[in-house]
């Protein structure tokens, strides 16, 4: 009594709080490597993702310039003057400087033994001297002003910094090693023939075994159904036997026709629903004014099944994209030129383990197309895999 009237149950609150639970799961690893893609490489070692809107410290160490070349003498005397982050590359000159040097040192055990603007004396008469922003003047004799660069360590504040290097050398590097710009376009490459290839295949087939009457229909649907338990893997080693025996080897060829394959029973059975729920009257009425079965399919069914068209090329653009094993299979050879973005992320993680940056932004990278087909798609979802569910 208490649902009709129009109280909700403990049982609706705990599927909203559990729907809830899994979009935030889903949500926050997404938004961090989205925010980490964008970040630099000292920034994702000193902070998480979520502080990055925010100043970090960090404790950095940098060499002064090479005093062969950048010494002046003067008064007896040598001098080497210039800026840490300039002389490190990190800015092109001291007013880009946007880190605050709030302690420094010469030494790693102690190395906040000097505050900005103290002269640090480095004994026998050598004296260095560090500003906020990172300006320095080292003074000494010519023994002492020779050599390597001072070692300088200092405990700085930066600015929340965000860049698209991460992604010019992801994407748009001609020389990098990544080779995710290749790999993302093979993907494409793969996924774009193998999503539509089974839509079109499954499209006549289920209009046929909703439409069309002839002998056996009941157990193509009955066989249809049955393919949909068969699990992949029990395939994949006879299918490249009889592509290898056929000539088609590995390939793009090959890996279009095993995505097909393993599509095709879903396809099938989601569009043959939708379509046997589509008003009769409709049919009959195109079919009694001289239309073809042909003519039905292309100018009425066809239209009116877009729902679930699109249904079935989110879960086969999905799963075709972030396909590996059936890549690994029918389509990367040892030559690396038709590797996809899912083998090339797995060997950046044991060749680029520890460049967080390359791997957020190569892991963004791969969800972000996903994303758009869904998102962009989704509203067809529901209403596609409904149908054929009520009368």
């Amino acid at each position: 009594m208490d649902n009709i009237a129009g109280k909700k149950s403990s049982l609706t609150w705990a599927v909203h709080l559990s729907v809830a639970a899994l979009v935030l799961l889903w949500v926050f690893p997404t938004l961090g490597l989205l925010v980490s893609s964008f970040r630099t490489t000292d920034q994702i070692r000193t902070s998480g993702w979520w502080a990055a809107m925010f100043p970090a410290v960090q404790n950095e160490v940098f060499r002064t310039a090479n005093p062969v070349a950048f010494r002046v003498e003067g008064d007896g005397v040598f001098v080497v003057e210039g800026n840490l982050y300039v002389v490190d590359g990190r800015a092109e000159s001291a007013a880009d400087v946007a880190a605050v040097i709030s302690a420094w040192g010469v030494s790693s055990r102690d190395i906040a033994a000097f505050a900005p603007g103290e002269i640090a004396d480095l004994g026998e008469g050598e004296t260095l001297q560090v500003a906020e922003n990172g300006d320095y003047i080292w003074i000494g004799n010519d023994d002492q002003i020779s050599g390597r660069g001072q070692r300088v360590f200092v405990t700085a504040e930066s600015p929340p910094e965000f860049t698209l290097a991460n992604y010019r050398g992801v994407l748009f590097d001609p020389g990098n090693r990544e080779g995710m710009a290749r790999a993302f376009f093979n993907t494409l490459t793969v996924t774009i023939p193998a999503t539509i290839i089974p839509i079109l295949i499954a499209a006549f087939a289920a209009y046929a075994l909703a439409w069309m009457e002839f002998p056996g229909r009941a157990l193509l649907v009955a066989a249809v159904v049955a393919m949909l338990v068969v699990p992949l893997q029990l395939a994949l080693i006879p299918l490249l036997t009889l592509h290898n025996q056929v000539g088609i080897g590995k390939g793009y060829l090959g890996v279009w026709l095993a995505h097909t394959g393993f599509g095709l029973p879903l396809a099938i059975y989601l569009l043959r629903n939708y379509m046997v729920g589509l008003p009769r009257e409709i049919i009959e009425c195109a079919k009694v004014d001289g239309a073809t079965d042909f003519q039905v399919f292309t100018k009425i069914v066809l239209p009116l099944s877009f729902p679930a068209l699109a249904s079935f090329a989110i879960f086969q653009f999905l799963w075709t994209w972030n396909d590996l094993l059936v890549a690994m299979v029918f389509l990367i050879d040892s030559s690396g030129q038709t590797t996809v973005m899912t083998r090339q992320i797995v060997e950046l993680m044991g060749t680029r383990g520890g460049d967080w940056e390359i791997l957020a932004t190569s892991a963004f990278v791969s969800i972000a197309v996903p994303l758009i087909v869904f998102f962009t798609m989704q509203r067809y979802l529901v209403r596609g895999l409904l149908a054929g569910s009520v009368k």
